[in-house]
């Protein structure tokens, strides 16, 4: 097997060819900065501009409420550094399976003093315990900040993002929620969604990487996270990221036209992986709830733990399988999994999460199954 299977899309994705083709000009002869005033710089101001207004139109939108940054953790750290300062958020509500972007900013700002941090209830499936998100609701007597994701990047596991708005609305609670992993994979509809700060990354749906967007709601005002220039309308310092903003609302669009065709297909492949991991490979288990309320794109699964198994990522690194342990976001020496640990804290475990895109089959699924019951 010469080839490389690579089954991390949840971590990265490859970049679709119409996007590299949509960038290309911007890489070479449309360079002018957009921020100077002769025509070759507007003309990279409209390309910004219309981006803007694509991006807002897919996820209903304005496009004064759309702003461009390097990616999802700048775009978190934003909107949760705002809260704190600007929105007289002094509570901070959250989950202990929240992407690093998020936990290690909450976690800052607690230890730094400026809040009250609090982690909502689990349940044994990895949902959110709603009862409990509205007891801290109601028993906080500071304004809250509620950051919770809207799909887990370990295991998929989905939020009902319009539940807790409403419940956000109630307590008067301002409301972020990491949606990385479902902006390019899930129809959003912002105007009618009751949320206050949402996220996204063009390396999550085969866009570039290095660019993301951040939904301000109209009602909100905040001060810049970034200062030294008038970019992105006092938003956002520094130059744009011209070609990269460009790939990120091709990529959006492209997403957004072939929606169903590419969930249904991804779908099909991550369920022939669960029959085929069940079939093939005793004891094997599942994380989260992942035929219930949860991503299409990402399968966790637990092996269990023999002298094998615990080598398992490795042997699959040398037949070129490409997978994850835990969360792909914190690399080098393995430190297991926070969310695996919080869901299911079975030392006789080991998790592999495979994640899927359009471009995977099911003979991929095959192969690796065949190589999985070799090692195991």
């Amino acid at each position: 097997m010469t080839d490389r299977i690579y089954f991390d899309n949840a971590a990265t994705t490859c970049l679709d060819p119409v996007v590299l083709e949509a960038m290309m000009p911007y890489l070479t002869s449309s360079y002018g900065n957009p921020s100077s005033i002769y025509s070759y710089g507007r003309e990279s101001r409209l390309a910004i501009e219309n981006a803007r207004k694509s991006v807002a139109k897919i996820l209903n939108a304005h496009p004064a409420e759309i702003f461009f940054t390097s990616g999802g953790t700048e775009s978190s750290n934003t909107a949760i550094s705002a809260a704190v300062r600007d929105l007289g958020c002094k509570h901070i509500i959250s989950s202990e399976i929240e992407h690093h972007a998020t936990l290690h900013t909450v976690e800052y700002l607690h230890r730094t003093g400026d809040v009250q941090l609090s982690y909502v209830k689990l349940l044994p499936n990895g949902h959110i315990d709603m009862s409990d998100l509205e007891s801290l609701l109601a028993g906080s007597n500071e304004r809250c900040l509620v950051s919770l994701m809207h799909a887990n990047n370990e295991i998929g596991n989905m939020l009902d993002i319009s539940a807790t708005g409403e419940l956000c609305k109630k307590y008067n609670a301002i409301f972020h929620s990491d949606t990385v992993q479902t902006v390019g994979h899930f129809p959003f509809d912002l105007r009618n969604t009751p949320v206050h700060f949402i996220t996204g990354a063009g390396h999550k749906f085969h866009g570039p990487k290095g660019v993301g967007i951040l939904y301000i709601n109209e009602n909100v005002r905040i001060t810049p996270f970034v200062h030294g220039g008038s970019q992105e309308r006092n938003m956002r310092a520094g130059t744009e990221n011209l070609y990269g903003i460009v790939g990120f609302a091709k990529a959006l669009e492209l997403a957004t036209a072939n929606h169903e065709m590419d969930r249904q297909k991804i779908q099909a492949t991550r369920l022939h992986m669960k029959e085929q991991l069940e079939q093939h490979i005793p004891g094997v288990s599942f994380n989260g709830d992942p035929f219930g309320a949860s991503l299409y794109t990402v399968l966790s699964v637990s092996f269990p733990k023999t002298d094998k198994s615990e080598m398992i990522l490795f042997n699959m690194d040398i037949n070129n399988i490409c997978a994850s342990g835990g969360s792909a976001c914190t690399s080098g020496a393995d430190a297991g999994s926070h969310v695996i640990r919080a869901i299911n804290n079975n030392e006789n475990q080991m998790t592999v999460r495979f994640s899927f895109s359009k471009y995977n089959t099911k003979e991929e699924v095959d192969a690796v199954v065949r190589k999985l019951k070799e090692m195991i």
